[in-house]
């Protein structure tokens, strides 16, 4: 393997990164996640992610009672060797524990949401969602676009410690867990129409 030019962090341990290795790694991309003990290094979003990240994140935290908080583009250690970062998070509002924080206590994660673009298919729909689980998040959200409408699927963890889809909306959602909410697409969903 090549390794002249590339800085020496680049280069993984033999066991892999930690959790930890994320907060000290030096020129670290930001938004850089560790699955299974490997870096994920961010790619260009689309517009689309980001105004979908963006909306739930801003909605949700307008209509969640005061004991929740929503994070966005934090990350949150799953395991030793696991620190992804979700689009949102939405935590128990003890996650808030200090100003500088850069991780949201996984045992204050009430939901995780994932929305999907290309790059990310198989870590969204598959590893991600397997890691979540096995944490004991009780919610997870995949958000995806499909022709031009935003579909929403919602999971919730079963006692076998796997997610079971609870539902699928289309263009708006409508959730009780982990507090009652609604979020309407219908804006986004108005920018894919031709005139």
């Amino acid at each position: 393997m090549r390794t002249e030019g590339l800085p020496d962090w680049l280069i993984p341990p033999d066991e892999g990164f930690t959790a930890e290795d994320l907060d000290r790694i030096p020129d670290l991309p930001s938004h850089t996640q560790l699955i299974d003990g490997s870096l994920v290094f961010p790619s260009p979003q689309t517009y689309l992610h980001s105004t979908l990240a963006d909306r739930l994140a801003r909605q949700l935290q307008n209509q969640a009672p005061a004991e929740f908080y929503v994070f966005h583009r934090m990350t949150t250690t799953l395991a030793p060797r696991q620190r992804p970062e979700p689009d949102v998070i939405v935590a128990d509002k003890h996650a808030v524990q200090s100003l500088d924080q850069t991780d949201v206590p996984v045992e204050d994660v009430l939901l995780v949401i994932e929305v999907v673009s290309r790059e990310s298919e198989i870590r969204d729909r598959e590893r991600k969602p397997q890691l979540y689980a096995a944490a004991g998040i009780p919610n997870f959200w995949r958000v995806e676009d499909d022709g031009g409408h935003v579909d929403v699927y919602v999971h919730e963890l079963g006692p076998d410690q796997v997610y079971r889809l609870a539902g699928v909306h289309r263009d708006r959602l409508e959730v009780e867990r982990p507090f009652p909410a609604v979020i309407d697409f219908s804006a986004i969903v108005e920018m894919f129409k031709e005139d």
